[in-house]
């Protein structure tokens, strides 16, 4: 199952059972709008704050999950789940009432591709027959935590991004248990095809001494060219054996210092290359900068995109590359850099009945 010096391919690949998104209003009117499960007009979402807010999202956005294939919190063996608050103040909150044994995970925005990662790796190595993943991110709480108070109205450059407020859930499951269940639903799931996780390649921390926190994208990109290029050498493959790498919020600068990187590195991602960053919003109608961001960037837009073109076939296969800036309150204040991380996830199509095409 080992492939290089960073990635695993697996002999029996997690089945990507379940996944839901709830996403802020901004996002529910932007273009991925209809894909989402829930749009939250609350920012709230009914709660005191914004914190508790957030992890209300976060646990809506699991009971999604479960309850599109009928499936009680006891039957999910581990939970990975992560946030950009500090101690994962969401996740703790939002995870309690779940009574689901809790991994919690801070990958910075990557967190969702740790997530999926670990899970994957649990369930193909037989320690548990089926496990979630899940983080989440809030405008309101990001900005309170790492810029500035909401009342202040601080201008933001062209390069900075706009954190989404939003959670993905995913429910990975071994081959046979999710049969067994789609047996027991009577709603037949399963007949448009399956997204299958059939491999990762772990990122490692990346450093070029960035340290304008408004230019993430610029921070992280060095960490995405690291990954996807392992992962090419890992699994002896080119950008031409993927429909789409996609990573998580690079941004329009970002991409375009990956586009910059790969190239010189002799691969021509232009062509493959999305990022979730981008397609979540529309730049000419929503003022977001360079795009969009967070933990819940990249996993609202796996659950609401990205896994139904590879449950159709319309994409057999996909590189999923959550990009994260590992930085702090006080990693910054100290004038420290900041690190990106970026974690691979290769998705691909299977039918009906679990085979490739």
């Amino acid at each position: 199952m080992r492939r290089g010096r960073a990635s695993l391919e697996f002999e029996r690949p997690p089945v990507v059972e379940a996944y839901a998104s709830v996403a802020g209003k901004k996002e529910g009117e932007g273009p991925l709008g209809p894909c989402f499960d829930q749009i939250a007009e609350d920012p709230m979402m009914g709660k005191k704050t914004w914190e508790e807010a957030e992890s209300a999202m976060q646990e809506r956005a699991c009971l999604l999950a479960l309850e599109k294939k009928s499936i009680r919190p006891e039957e999910v063996r581990y939970l990975f789940a992560g946030d950009l608050l500090g101690q994962l103040t969401a996740t703790s909150f939002g995870a309690a009432g779940l009574g689901i044994p809790l991994f919690g995970l801070y990958g910075a925005c990557s967190t969702i591709g740790e997530a999926l990662t670990l899970g994957a790796m649990t369930v193909a190595a037989g320690f548990g027959e089926r496990v979630m993943a899940v983080a989440s991110s809030h405008f309101a709480t990001a900005e309170k935590q790492f810029r500035f108070p909401l009342g202040y109205g601080n201008q933001r450059p062209y390069s900075a991004t706009w954190t989404v407020t939003g959670s993905g859930a995913f429910v990975l499951t071994e081959k046979e248990t999710a049969e067994k269940k789609e047996q027991e639903n009577t709603a037949g799931a399963g007949k448009k095809g399956r997204a299958v996780i059939a491999g990762v390649t772990v990122g490692k921390a990346a450093d070029i001494g960035a340290k304008d926190s408004m230019n993430m994208g610029a921070a992280m990109a060095p960490a995405a060219y690291s990954t996807i290029s392992r992962n090419f050498m890992d699994f002896q493959r080119d950008e031409t054996a993927y429909d789409r790498i996609i990573t998580g919020d690079l941004g329009e600068v970002g991409r375009t210092v990956l586009l910059d990187f790969m190239a010189a590195g002799g691969h021509d991602l232009s062509k493959v290359h999305m990022d979730c960053g981008i397609e979540i919003y529309d730049s000419q109608a929503q003022d977001t900068h360079a795009g969009g961001s967070g933990c819940g960037c990249s996993a609202v837009t796996l659950a609401a995109m990205i896994l139904d073109r590879v449950r159709s076939g319309e994409w057999k296969r996909v590189l999923f590359v959550p990009t994260g800036a590992l930085l702090s309150q006080i990693s910054f204040n100290e004038g420290q850099t900041i690190p990106g991380i970026a974690h691979g996830v290769v998705i691909e199509h299977r039918d009906a009945d679990g085979q490739e095409e």
